[in-house]
């Protein structure tokens, strides 16, 4: 494995059909507050297997994410709603799956799966040398669009991989695809180019993204309901972080623009923007390792028109953190790891970095990240089951 295969994985671990019945989550109205207290609900339908996550949450506390099929080698992406987990099902290969906060109000589910053609490149493309797909193959992996029980695939600007991340409202869906240029930034088997792109499957458009001025490639992460994308640029490398993550970047109709970041030389990542233009990920700071493209980041905060990012710091004990979204009153979630006590979930508002686990009531199961976070407060990700030590969705509604 490559010297940081470790932080890839922590990246998109953390970021380490039949329907059966969970019990819902209640829907409250109230305002939420860094000292709010959270009534925790674990679903325990699955597909199977003994691990699910829920990636994303919208306003009506429909949870998109994925779930282990018995055996736990392969993962589906999945919905749960009304009281029910559906399989959302693949483009024909083994595995797929929601790998960011990609589920919009409409019910509409994006995200990537194993297609059945072989890969004529036999790339380590995004989905699986990222860990998000971890049934190893040699297929080509796509984007796709899930609505109303249908899965379509996206396509790509000319190449054989695609990666699908964010929808808004308007039905606009950002990530990232491959040209069909054979790019001499590229390192290990990565061969071919890759832009950001954002493409509006209900008017069958799809429009490239650039990368800024010098850059090779760039990938989309998100996009807000104002149409306003954000995301990375730089080296082609491996395609999955590190040096193509030389700069954030911000895609405001027709221009591109740098996000601020902590100052170091490799991993800037946006994971998310709302409705405000703030834009919150991981980045890292000056350090050694750094400038090698080893992870060291941290959380990051940047609010509109401000010349500086704000470092969230780490949970204490810890080393890393990531914040994973932003709702639309400017409350941050993610998760802090790499210390003895493993990984956290973490919530920040107006100032303050506090453990989610500390303001809820999911004792002795520990939240061990929250993925995303609605405008009505509700916040879900991970739970490790205190008895089973299964893995769970698990829904954070404040109280």
């Amino acid at each position: 494995m490559r010297h940081i295969a470790c932080a890839i994985l922590l990246v998109s671990l953390w970021g380490c059909g039949n329907d059966t019945e969970p019990t819902r989550p209640s829907s409250p109205d109230a305002k939420l507050t860094s000292k709010a207290s959270y009534h925790v609900v674990k679903f325990s339908a699955s597909l199977g297997g003994t691990q699910s996550r829920g990636m994303s949450i919208n306003n009506q506390g429909w949870v998109a994410g994925w779930s282990t099929l018995p055996g736990d080698a392969s993962r589906q992406a999945a919905l749960w709603r009304d009281g029910s987990i559906t399989k959302l099902g693949t483009l024909g290969g083994p595995s797929s799956t929601v790998p960011w906060p990609g589920l919009n109000n409409d019910g509409m589910v994006v995200g990537i799966s194993q297609t059945g053609r072989v890969d004529p490149l036999h790339e380590d493309w995004s989905c699986e040398a990222g860990g998000f797909l971890t049934e190893t193959t040699d297929l080509i992996c796509r984007g796709f669009v899930w609505e109303n029980g249908a899965m379509q695939e996206l396509p790509t600007l000319g190449g054989n991989h695609g990666f699908a991340t964010s929808v808004n409202d308007r039905g606009q869906v950002v990530g990232w695809a491959e040209t069909a240029v054979h790019d001499p930034t590229c390192t290990g088997v990565q061969v071919l180019q890759f832009r950001a792109v954002m493409w509006e499957p209900k008017n069958g458009t799809k429009q490239e993204l650039p990368p800024l001025p010098g850059d090779s490639t760039s990938a989309a992460t998100a996009i807000n309901q104002e149409g306003q994308a954000v995301g990375i640029s730089g080296d082609c490398d491996q395609a999955v972080g590190r040096f193509s993550a030389r700069h954030g970047v911000l895609w405001d109709h027709g221009t591109v623009s740098e996000v601020p970041n902590l100052g170091g030389v490799t991993w800037h990542t946006p994971m998310d923007i709302n409705e405000r233009g703030d834009v919150v990920g991981f980045s890292n700071p000056p350090g050694p390792g750094d400038p090698e493209g080893e992870f060291i980041a941290h959380a990051f905060l940047w609010t509109k028109h401000s010349a500086t990012a704000t470092d969230l710091g780490v949970l204490p004990g810890d080393l890393f953190s990531e914040a994973f979204a932003v709702n639309s009153r400017g409350v941050v979630v993610g998760v802090s790891f790499g210390g003895a006590n493993g990984a956290r979930a973490f919530i920040y508002e107006d100032g303050v970095l506090e453990n989610l686990n500390d303001l809820a009531d999911a004792a002795p199961d520990v939240l061990l990240s929250a993925q995303d976070i609605n405008d009505r407060g509700q916040i879900t990700g991970r739970v490790r089951d205190h008895e089973t030590g299964n893995i769970l969705v698990f829904v954070a509604t404040p109280q």
